[in-house]
């Protein structure tokens, strides 16, 4: 036990800042200085009126002139000690400086020894030697903070005064000459424990400081981490609360299932949906009793694999059968609750019923279809006959009639573009679209885009030029949808460049892929419109883009042909200005 607690003893020592504990010996040194400069100056007072007869008067007033220049020196250094404004930082050279005063204190009694103990009648010497036995004696209580001032301070005193014993030619005053540096080395020792002691204190204060401030600063961290503890318990308690009035209320089905797919908990919607009580579907797997045997969407194996992940998915459509054998069709969400080892604890499956919404879109695709074809027929032949018009064929017609009729054929033209977008559109989604995967030159494939766009980028008064080129690329493609992306992409760029400016065309290789840039120096892509930009009828709402024009299933139809044709599509900031549109595709080979 007593090991142990001076081994705590130790290291609490050892853990205190030096500097520190020298500040506080320096501070220990100069609080005892009004004392030691009062005292000496009172004993100098004495001392100068015992010896004032004598042989060497004049001396005598010379070292009482030292005394009391000492004494103001002294008092100086005392002042400027206390007006320091980091006496942790400088305590060194304050200690040094008193080291020096506390020598030229002692040395200055040295001085007075060897000069007033030889001059002077027996009485007079005892009286000197005694003096300076009780200033030697009494600087340890002045100096023992620090041993090496005392021991500077004793040195100046008794070694001129030993000096003076050794060689005065009394044999009972030389035997005192041995005895005094014994008495030197005794008092020093004394003031060398007395330092331990000091420095051992302070440590001490300082380390038990310290663990206090760590304890209290440690308390201060449980207390806010107990508060924010109760504070989280509070939120997950009306967290759970929440949960669960939302669970309850909540249009669509949510169940609460385990790891292996068995259901723990339902809410009223689930039993609407699927027909069954709740109590009938807890414990029992929900898979099993709700999904087909072999149905392609929710089964064994794609559970496992959602467990292993351990990440949400979405299954868009699965087959679902109600207790009374009805089949629907149902958006899965899966929801993993994992703890901190990423360990599933449960998973909340919300279920939305999409029959419905499935069948409607259905309709609407099959009458979008059927409306498009049913326009185009008579559309074109409204268009071929208004051209008819226009070209004179038939004859000349008034100059304000065929401002009418070209901007009815303008218009019909618009109007078939829209409809043949809406019809392309609807064979991407519906799978119906045939690609027709062909060896393309990119690059003649790129010149050819630049020649056929040319005359509407003309119209915008904007120029085409080719940018950087990699020639001999060959892909993979459908020629004639790639080059409708292309002409799609540059009549963009064409359309929102200023006047005067240039559209370019870089085509270039980047690991193992060839990428297509169409870049542009218009007003850029609006913030709020990023995330939608290749979405059906997706335009930016701004006065620029209405006297624009489009469809707004252009960059739509891009994105499906590119993506159909194993490639990636995007967009991204150009330096200084405008945007740069590009697609990639996996490069077939090169003989570039």
């Amino acid at each position: 036990m007593d090991q142990g607690n001076a081994s705590a003893r130790i290291s609490l020592r050892q853990s205190a800042d030096p500097r520190l504990v020298l500040a506080d010996r320096v501070r220990q040194l100069y609080s005892q200085m009004p004392t030691a400069i009062i005292s000496t100056f009172v004993v100098s007072a004495l001392a100068a009126y015992e010896l004032r007869e004598g042989r060497y008067i004049e001396i005598l007033w010379f070292w009482g002139g030292l005394v009391v220049m000492l004494t103001l020196m002294r008092t100086i250094l005392y002042l400027g000690y206390r007006r320091s404004a980091d006496k942790v930082a400088e305590a060194a050279q304050w200690l040094r400086w008193l080291g020096i005063s506390a020598l030229a204190a002692g040395a200055t009694w040295g001085f007075a020894a060897a000069v007033f103990f030889p001059s002077h009648a027996d009485q007079q010497q005892v009286f000197i030697a005694f003096l300076l036995a009780v200033l030697v004696g009494g600087g340890i209580a002045i100096y023992a903070v620090s041993w090496p001032i005392y021991a500077l301070y004793a040195a100046g005193i008794l070694f001129p005064f030993n000096y003076v014993l050794a060689t005065f030619g009394n044999r009972l005053f030389a035997e005192i000459a041995f005895i005094v540096p014994v008495f030197y080395v005794i008092n020093v020792g004394i003031a060398y424990r007395l330092n331990r002691v000091f420095n051992s204190g302070y440590r001490l204060r300082h380390a038990y400081n310290k663990l206090t401030e760590d304890y209290s600063a440690l308390n201060d961290r449980l207390e806010h981490q107990l508060e924010d503890l109760l504070q989280a318990q509070r939120e997950v308690e009306a967290s759970g609360r929440k949960l669960a009035l939302f669970a309850e209320r909540a249009p669509i089905s949510v169940l609460e299932l385990d790891a292996r797919g068995t259901v723990l908990e339902t809410n009223p919607a689930t039993e609407i949906l699927f027909g069954y009580p709740g109590p009938e579907l807890i414990g029992r797997g929900a898979i099993e009793m709700l999904c087909p045997p072999g149905g392609p969407a929710l089964n064994a194996d794609i559970w496992a694999s959602f467990v292993a992940s351990a990440g949400p998915m979405t299954l868009p459509q699965v087959l679902c059968v109600r207790r009374d054998g009805i089949e629907v069709i149902c958006e899965f969400t899966l929801i993993p609750l994992v703890n901190e080892d990423r360990e599933l604890l449960s998973v909340i499956a919300q279920v939305r019923d999409i029959t419905q919404a499935i069948e409607i879109d259905k309709m609407k695709k099959e009458f979008t279809s059927t409306l498009s074809h049913e326009l185009r027929t008579p559309l074109t032949s409204i268009i071929g006959s208004l051209q008819l018009i226009n070209s004179g064929v038939l004859g000349d017609i008034e100059k304000d009639v065929l401002e009418l009729t070209l901007i009815a054929e303008r218009n019909g033209q618009r109007l078939l573009d829209l409809i043949n977008d809406i019809l392309d559109i609807e064979k991407i989604e519906w799978g119906k679209l045939s690609l027709f995967f062909e060896d393309v030159v990119l690059q003649d494939l790129v010149d050819e885009a630049l020649v056929l766009n040319r005359s509407f980028a003309e119209r915008f008064k904007v120029r085409l030029e080719a940018g950087a080129r990699t020639d001999g690329v060959v892909v993979d493609v459908d020629r004639k949808r790639l080059l409708q992306v292309l002409t799609n992409l540059v009549s963009n760029a064409a359309k929102f460049s200023p006047e005067g400016g240039v559209v370019e065309i870089d085509v270039s290789i980047r690991e193992g892929r060839t990428r297509v840039a169409v870049g542009d120096r218009g007003p850029g892509i609006p913030e709020q419109f990023r995330s939608r930009i290749f979405s059906r009828f997706a335009q930016a709402d701004s006065a620029l883009t209405r006297q624009k024009g489009g469809t707004g299933l252009g960059l739509a139809i891009c994105k499906r042909l590119v993506e159909a044709m194993n490639g990636q599509i995007g967009f991204e900031d150009r330096d200084g200005g405008g945007t740069f549109f590009f697609f990639e595709l996996p490069l077939k080979s090169t003989n570039a």
